[in-house]
């Protein structure tokens, strides 16, 4: 196996390395997308890639080792014998190195060896060996100033400060804290912890600002909720308020496969809300704006509807239904991807946020992975192991649809893992939207309009509208402002309706006008001659009512569609 990195002396090119069963390469772009071999060969398998938060810094396990390169050039900065290591990360200011390796037991060691350990990413010197037996939250969580580190041990929270790992600063005292996530940014430091319920008492998710971690009354916001094995808790980028998924691994109603799911709203002023959802059934994606005022959520059963909260939890834009399982906002915020992979046929829409506007419809069959590229002007989709064994590649797209770059494995080769090189926040402005494609040799993948199939025999006649198992719902513009119904106040609606009912019930209540004198009321016997005789009647009725069945297969017959024997014989009978 042979590594290849991209080197490019202009500022912020991109990078996207990739990893699978042939090792490791760097790519260098886009928009062009070329490669160029910068490290000496290595046949061993990566593990594990990771870069630095600023993006500065790469570093990969082969199996054999760890090594950290500088991105710009592929200088080594330092290099660990840890054969085993199967995760690894780099703190925020790349002062730390961490590796965890699986947790195992050897009769020289029955307690085992510490598998997490924290490295001087300078110096190289071991600063810390801890004890990590899942792999759940291994990686400790820092702050972005790396003033404040937490890890959760035993059901409880450790705080250390200024990566001093040898005392622990401060600790939250729970019974059985489950999960926590701490905020991003620097200080004050809040961290948001989650404790399941027990013998009927509710499960609950609190805020605290750290160090004041004493009690409930010291928690900045409380939600309690039932129904929840596990909960996802998502700050947004101001660290002002968390959304937290509960959901449970089974629904007991038996509506969904997927158990039952509910969202909550968290803000570190106090302010707590379920979000009201308008469709039943499971919540798939929820992803924050990097604005921090908004955030989507795509829920409900197939054809899944998706939608745009405010911080009032008030909906603002419904993008209607769809086939879509995820939400992607690009780093600047100005535009949305919906996205439909894993079960679902690949289909994607990119939407302009600030004017609602679809902008391009690809499709991306097959693929299990997307991320924007930190510029908001391309992204990635790949199909990777072991989602999927087969087709194993990656495609970087700008997002009106264009395919910029296409790379196929090859064949009895995998690919694992494809990620972009990150860049410290406002590298790249944003920059306006572009509604028409962007050149490419590769084209497009715009979804054509599908038509129902008809058979040959039809056509050559008008189409007709076709039914369809589930009726595509519309987006909606649900804004103050933009309707006439939203526009008006609680009051107003409410007088308005009342004025609607009122002028409704009059209209029934106006008494029907009477017919002219001369005219008599209209009776069955006068509205069909009669010949006197009953059962001359009845026959002529049996007749009229044959001679309107002959009628109706007439114009089938003439509309292309086939007759049934039956019918051929009784059309054919009256004819003769």
């Amino acid at each position: 196996m042979s590594r290849s990195v991209q080197l490019h002396p202009l500022v912020h090119v991109m990078s996207l390395p990739f990893r699978g069963s042939a090792g490791t390469s760097l790519l260098c772009g886009p928009p062009q997308c070329e490669q160029h071999s910068a490290f000496s060969s290595d046949c061993g398998v990566c593990r594990c890639v990771t870069f630095s938060r600023d993006g500065t810094l790469l570093g990969w396990s082969n199996g054999k080792g760890v090594s950290v390169v500088k991105s710009s050039d592929g200088s080594s900065v330092s290099t660990f014998d840890l054969p085993k290591t199967a995760l690894m990360g780099i703190s925020p200011l790349n002062n730390i190195l961490v590796t965890w390796q699986p947790y195992t037991k050897t009769q020289d060691s029955p307690q085992g060896e510490a598998n997490l350990r924290l490295f001087d990413l300078q110096s190289g010197r071991l600063v810390k060996a801890l004890y990590q037996k899942k792999v759940d939250s291994w990686c400790p969580s820092w702050s972005d100033d790396e003033k404040i580190c937490v890890r959760s041990v035993n059901n409880e929270l450790h705080f250390y400060e200024n990566n001093d790992f040898d005392s622990i600063a401060n600790k939250l005292h729970m019974q059985k804290v489950s999960d926590f996530a701490l905020s991003p940014g620097g200080q004050p430091s809040k961290v948001a912890v989650y404790v399941p319920g027990s013998k009927g008492a509710p499960s609950f998710v609190r805020l605290y600002q750290y160090p004041n971690l004493g009690g409930p009354t010291a928690a900045l916001a409380n939600k309690s909720f039932f129904k929840a094995d596990k909960v996802t808790m998502q700050w947004n980028k101001k660290a002002s308020a968390v959304l937290v998924t509960a959901s449970t691994e089974v629904d007991k109603t038996g509506a969904s496969y997927y158990g039952e799911q509910t969202l909550h709203y968290l803000a570190v002023n106090g302010e707590t809300a379920l979000v009201q959802l308008a469709k039943n059934g499971p919540i798939y994606d929820v992803a924050w704006s990097p604005s921090s005022s908004e955030f989507c959520v795509v829920y409900g059963f197939m054809p899944a509807k998706a939608t745009v909260f405010n911080l009032k939890c008030d909906p603002v834009f419904d993008f209607g239904t769809g086939p879509r399982n995820a939400a992607y906002y690009s780093p600047q915020g100005h535009i949305l991807v919906l996205a439909g992979f894993g079960n679902l046929r690949g289909q994607m829409e990119v939407w302009d946020v600030k004017k609602y506007k679809q902008v391009s419809k690809p499709q991306a069959p097959d693929a299990t992975h997307f991320s924007w590229c930190p510029d908001g002007e391309h992204i990635v989709t790949a199909t990777c192991a072991p989602r999927l064994r087969v087709g194993n590649g990656y495609k970087i797209w700008h997002y009106t649809g264009s395919v910029l770059h296409r790379f196929e494995v090859a064949s009895g080769s995998e690919l694992y893992e494809v990620r972009w090189q990150p860049f410290p926040d406002g590298s790249f402005p944003e920059r306006p939207i572009k509604y028409q494609a962007a050149p490419s040799e590769l084209g497009t993948t715009q979804a054509p309009p599908t038509q129902a199939y008809r058979p040959p025999a039809l056509r050559h006649l008008p189409a007709t509208a076709s039914s369809k198992l589930h009726e595509d719902e519309p987006p909606q513009d649900l804004r103050p402002g933009v309707s006439g119904e939203r526009s008006l106040s609680k009051t107003a609606l409410k007088n308005q309706r009342k004025r609607e009912a009122k002028k409704a019930a009059k209209q029934e209540s106006k008494p029907e006008p009477e017919p002219p004198s001369d005219s008599a009321p209209i009776t069955n016997s006068q509205s069909e001659p009669s010949s006197g005789d009953p059962e001359t009647d009845k026959k002529i009725k049996n007749l009229k009512k044959k001679l309107k069945a002959i009628e109706e297969l007439k114009e089938q017959q003439a509309a292309g569609k086939v007759l049934q024997k039956n019918q051929v014989r009784r059309f054919r009978k009256t004819q003769t």
